[in-house]
């Protein structure tokens, strides 16, 4: 059964690109984003959330996930804890940073990060991911960095990838091809589908499948819904945000579908998406909402910051 999991990018720092995210931000202080990280984990937990998604580009996410883990006691068998290498986080906790993170995908970052990752989270860690891997980044074929993933699956740490851009789909098939992974992350939503059937190669192939953005990072949330999709949702007596959740948890290749929710409210409405169940009504009614890849993309790549 398709579960889901919590996502820490809007978590751990000031600034993210989800849709009015600013209006989320009770309190920009470290201290203050670290108490609402901790209830945010602390209401997933409470809603049977045991898988929980990191990077090393998301400010302080780790720390604050280390933190909630020593609080909570919890230990490496209780939570399924996965981060990420490949950006680095640049933007200073200011929302009107030039840049909020730098992308290199080298070997030396991810010796580097994963030592930053490990001081932070030790054995928790059971998933270690390249972060945005792209086929023109090269980092599929790089030597030094198979050889280090190679090690670290030999070690008992999972190696994964995520892939992003319209060419997820191509990406994941090469990633495929060259082997030596366990998981896979790629943004799947109404909007974007693409990946769709490469996902299901993926987990025919035994890779675990992660679902990222299954909100189109805000637009099918109720700040952005489209139409339709409000339309469907209240006509079920839902939310927008739950009724986008449940078309991902429907899609038979999914193991894990990541919220994103930025306080304990959106994860609360997120979670009750478990409750609803996507039709072939549904999947036709809402069919339209698809855009093209290049489309899609671009849009999201205009997204503002906070």
């Amino acid at each position: 059964m398709t579960e889901i999991g919590l996502g820490l990018a809007a978590l751990g720092r000031p600034a993210y690109i989800n849709l009015g995210h600013g209006a989320d931000v009770a309190d920009a202080s470290v201290d203050g984003m670290e108490r609402a990280a901790h209830a945010v984990l602390d209401a997933a937990y409470a809603g049977g959330v045991r898988r929980f998604d990191a990077a090393r580009s998301y400010g302080r996410a780790e720390a604050f996930l280390a933190s909630w883990l020593e609080r909570r006691g919890l230990g490496r068998d209780d939570v399924f804890v996965s981060s990420k290498w490949g950006y680095a986080y640049t933007g200073g906790w200011r929302l009107d940073a030039e840049q909020h993170e730098v992308k290199l995908l080298t070997a030396d970052q991810l010796r580097r990060q994963w030592r930053e990752t490990s001081a932070l989270l030790g054995d928790h860690v059971r998933l270690y991911q390249i972060h945005s891997a792209t086929l023109d980044s090269g980092v599929l074929e790089d030597p030094d960095v198979r050889g280090e993933l190679a090690a670290m699956r030999q070690r008992g740490v999972r190696v994964g990838l995520t892939v992003t851009g319209a060419e997820q789909a191509a990406t994941l098939e090469r990633a495929l091809a060259v082997s030596g992974f366990d998981a896979v992350q790629a943004t799947w939503n109404l909007h974007e589908r693409s990946a769709a059937g490469a996902l299901a190669h993926a987990h025919a192939a035994g890779l675990q499948v992660y679902v990222k953005e299954a909100l189109a990072n805000g637009r099918l949330a109720a700040r952005g819904a489209p139409g339709e999709l409000a339309t469907a949702a209240r006509e079920r007596g839902a939310a927008p945000d739950q009724l986008a959740l449940a078309a991902a948890l429907a899609q038979p290749w999914a193991d894990v579908v990541l919220s994103g929710a930025a306080t304990v409210d959106q994860l609360e409405s997120n979670l009750r998406a478990r409750e609803l169940e996507w039709d072939r009504d549904l999947d036709q009614r809402l069919a339209g909402l698809e855009e093209e890849p290049a489309a899609y993309w671009q849009q999201r790549a205009a997204l503002p910051w906070n």
